[in-house]
């Protein structure tokens, strides 16, 4: 299962891996009230995603690391949040919780560690076979990050 986090959208995407083909299982987002407090906003985004991992009972939740530009640290703090009820939820249930930076992640899908979002849109489309790329963004990134962490937790030459 691979998580996107947001405060506003939280992406997922769960993913199955069989004979060496990816398969979409489920993917979606987790919205919580913009103009909530902010502890109300947390429990939404741990609601959903306990309520996704209870559904599809994860080997482990791949998560994008946190990353902060110096000009917004509100936003990093925020977004620490939004990861930190996600570790949470995953924990609680005994599924191991791995990061990874989106360059990196980028990188492994695309070969190009500074992709646009289009770009890593398409290579979702084609490691899943989907007839659409997926929408929006959020779970595009999600589904991204669920395939680079089973290429990078399963395969040496990735890491």
């Amino acid at each position: 299962m691979g998580i996107d986090p947001g405060l506003n959208i939280t992406g997922y995407g769960v993913v199955r891996v069989s004979g060496g083909q990816f398969q979409l299982v489920e993917a979606g987002v987790v919205r919580s009230p913009a103009k909530a407090a902010i502890e109300v906003r947390l429990t939404e985004i741990y609601s959903g995603v306990v309520e996704v991992i209870e559904e599809h009972r994860p080997d482990f939740v791949a998560l994008e690391q946190l990353f902060s530009h110096y000009s917004r640290p509100k936003t990093a703090i925020l977004m620490g949040h939004a990861r930190g009820v996600i570790c949470l939820a995953a924990g609680s249930a005994g599924i191991p919780v791995k990061s990874f930076e989106p360059t990196k992640v980028k990188k492994v899908m695309t070969g190009n560690g500074h992709a646009p979002k289009h770009q890593m849109q398409q290579a979702v489309k084609l490691q899943l076979n989907l007839n659409e790329v997926p929408e929006p963004a959020d779970v595009a990134d999600a589904l991204s990050i669920a395939i680079c962490g089973f290429h990078l937790s399963h395969n040496p030459l990735f890491g």
